[in-house]
């Protein structure tokens, strides 16, 4: 269900289901069935806005299901080095608001809508632009962002050769390492 003036371009659409390979070594082992997180299901509400609120939007997900995407599109999109999502079916999702909205054409050629505010530049989610069945939600914009951890890294060719060593970066809870640079 959405609400909040989805534009007639913008119609929610189903895309068929896919689900995460596993190598076959896997589901012999479990007699053919995979126990990937992404074949397991389990639901969690979550809620969601945009920075200044204009957008917001509520939805079930699998916690399981969360990932991190290292592609290059991602990478420009979010104006960061990866970009972490988890997938909520789209009869799940209720949008309040008008999302400014830009297609990107993918490596494998499907178009995806990339929505976001329109008044602070949020990206808040994508979508299939024709047949969707899901919407991809930006963990940074829910409510529930601390109890998401991720459980697949995907285009991970694409990561930056920096990301596997953030641990090991000096940190600090707040800014106060800005001041002794």
């Amino acid at each position: 269900m959405v609400e909040g003036g989805l534009s007639p371009n913008m119609a929610l659409v189903r895309l068929p289901r896919r689900r995460a390979s596993c190598s076959s070594r896997r589901l012999t082992a479990l007699g053919g069935i995979c126990s990937h997180p992404f074949n397991r299901s389990k639901t969690m509400q979550v809620d969601g806005a945009c920075h200044c609120g204009s957008i917001r939007f509520t939805a079930a997900v699998d916690p399981r299901k969360v990932m991190v995407c290292h592609c290059t599109d991602c990478q420009k999109l979010t104006g960061s080095a990866f970009r972490v999502v988890v997938p909520a079916p789209i009869e799940s999702f209720v949008l309040h608001g008008e999302p400014k909205r830009y297609v990107k054409v993918a490596e494998s050629g499907s178009k995806r809508i990339q929505a976001f505010c329109p008044e602070c530049g949020s990206p808040v989610f994508s979508m299939a632009l024709e047949n969707a069945t899901q919407v991809s939600l930006r963990i940074g914009s829910l409510s529930q962002r601390s109890q998401l951890s991720p459980s697949l890294q995907i285009w991970k060719r694409s990561a930056l050769p920096w990301v596997n060593g953030l641990a090991s970066v000096k940190a600090c809870e707040h800014q106060e390492a800005l001041n002794s640079r």
